[in-house]
């Protein structure tokens, strides 16, 4: 099966959450936890992540997680991904228990589609303050592809990792995921770059970012991604395909926001004040783009 077909598969037969202009919505995606070691590429915006978190959970945002949430590839047990970065897990808890939390799974994180992994995995978590376990994800459903259906004009957003435009990330994921594990992630670390990665090769980024986009102009629906890392924020008339970017950036995390009905791409980093005190600020972009608009 193409990846055009596949992708127009999984929009078909994807759960669909109505929406309207007071909703609130927050996308993120590739924060690829890991376990804390010198591979885990989320430790230098953990407190980003977890500053963007707070915000967006105390002004009743719901999030998107859009795969490759965690970084199943180079490591095996989630168990100890969810120790290490208990303070993200115990904060995405937060936003489930309000009913504020969608996932979706990616390549690097495929085994969550499965109900008894995460049920396994995720159910509970052992709080160290309280030295007992806790709820986590009870019951959670990991999605392949969501839609985003509003209420009155029945205009719909696709969300969706992006991986299923890519061959070797799809297709041979099993493949790909024995590369990254025994060969790619010890030579990372001596500084090589995996040319298999999407978010690494360039020329392989641009390939599936052009099936992305074309999807989206021939099916004439928003499609919001991730998968290859780099935010995508199209100019009106040119384009429906949106990426949010990753979490693991050196300098930054990048998020979708949806909100009083119009879509804008964000930035997180730590910033300076005029006394050379450093803050986490939120930027976003000046080309906020109304959803009726873009339809």
């Amino acid at each position: 099966m193409s990846g055009y077909r596949r992708l127009k598969q999984i929009f078909q037969s994807s759960n669909e959450i109505l929406f309207d202009d007071s909703s609130k919505f927050v996308l993120m995606s590739d924060c690829h936890r890991g376990d804390g070691s010198w591979g885990d590429n989320f430790l230098n915006n953990q407190n980003l992540y977890f500053a963007a978190l707070s915000f967006y959970y105390h002004d009743n945002f719901t999030y998107f997680e859009l795969g490759d949430g965690d970084e199943l590839w180079e490591n095996r047990k989630l168990e100890q991904i969810i120790s290490i970065h208990s303070d993200a897990y115990w904060l995405m808890s937060k936003f489930y228990q309000k009913g504020r939390l969608y996932m979706l799974y990616g390549n690097h994180d495929m085994n969550k589609k499965s109900t008894n992994y995460m049920c396994n995995k995720c159910n509970t978590y052992y709080d160290e303050g309280l030295k007992k376990f806790m709820p986590l994800f009870p019951n959670i459903k990991v999605h392949e592809g969501l839609v985003l259906k509003h209420k009155t004009d029945n205009h719909k957003i696709f969300l969706v990792h992006g991986h299923q435009v890519d061959f070797l990330n799809y297709n041979l994921w099993r493949l790909a995921r024995g590369l990254v594990r025994y060969l790619w992630s010890p030579l990372e670390l001596a500084g090589f770059h995996d040319p298999t990665s999407a978010a690494e090769n360039y020329s392989k980024k641009g390939t599936i970012e052009k099936k992305l986009s074309s999807w989206a102009q021939k099916e004439k629906h928003m499609l919001i991604a991730g998968h290859t890392h780099r935010p995508i924020f199209p100019k009106p008339g040119t384009s429906l395909y949106f990426n949010d970017g990753s979490c693991v950036h050196p300098r930054c995390i990048t998020a979708i926001e949806i909100e009083n009905g119009s879509i804008s791409l964000v930035k997180w980093a730590i910033k300076t004040k005029k006394n050379r005190s450093l803050y986490v600020g939120r930027s976003k972009n000046r080309n906020a783009i109304n959803l009726t608009f873009r339809f």
